[in-house]
């Protein structure tokens, strides 16, 4: 697959197939993105690869602990957009789209909520990947350098027809996760990646979210 085929393709998929992933193809997509680059070569990035029965138990008490309305634990807050701004209104946008696609109204607690599970439950992928980096670095951490291994992650896996979602619900209860993977205090969670086979039937996995017009975003200067 060439690559702007690959860059055109992803999207964030929110239900997977129950069907296990090969770890060689789990490996294989990690060796891969460790060609991402990174300032002055540093690849701040660990991954830590989540399967099995300890991925189900990490759900089961992310759901737990958010339907006890436990507070968040983020160690890398990565989403607030403030009111009333573009980046708030994008984010509205999509959730319409999404909302709309799932039959969930604006007045259903109950669907609303189920739906914010999904995320507490790495949208039932069979394995999720957490992103780490070593707590000696910046306090907000190496972002740009994360972020670059998380796209390559996300594009390497649509060549293995592998579906991803990127999310900042499955860390949130840090606490949670590192009490199920032994990951070390030395280390910060930045984010989650949920990896499975996509589950083309469901609604929300057809919705392509919209782009700013190219001319609103760039700028010529010569």
């Amino acid at each position: 697959m060439e690559i702007l085929e690959a860059i055109l393709r992803r999207r964030s998929i929110r239900k997977f197939l129950p069907e296990p992933i090969d770890r060689e193809i789990l490996t294989n997509i990690l060796k891969i993105s460790r060609r991402a680059p990174s300032s002055v070569n540093s690849q701040p990035w660990e991954f830590t690869v989540v399967q099995g029965a300890i991925l189900n138990d990490l759900r089961a008490e992310n759901i737990s602990k958010y339907r006890s309305g436990a507070p968040a634990e983020t160690e890398l807050s990565t989403s607030y957009w403030p009111k009333d701004s573009i980046f708030r209104e994008r984010q509205v946008e999509i959730a319409k789209q999404l909302f709309s696609s799932m039959d969930i109204g604006r007045e259903d607690t109950e669907k609303r909520t189920a739906w914010i599970e999904r995320g507490f439950r790495y949208f039932d992928a069979p394995a999720a990947i957490m992103i780490t980096y070593d707590k000696v670095l910046s306090p907000r951490g190496p972002l740009m350098d994360i972020g670059g291994a998380v796209q390559t992650i996300c594009l390497a896996a649509v060549q293995y027809g592998l579906g991803t979602c990127i999310a900042e619900q499955g860390v949130i209860y840090s606490s949670v996760v590192r009490d199920h993977t032994n990951i070390p205090d030395t280390k910060k969670l930045a984010i989650s990646i949920a990896v499975g086979y996509p589950d083309w039937d469901f609604p929300a996995n057809q919705v392509v979210s919209n782009r700013e017009d190219i001319d609103h975003i760039i700028h010529w200067v010569q």
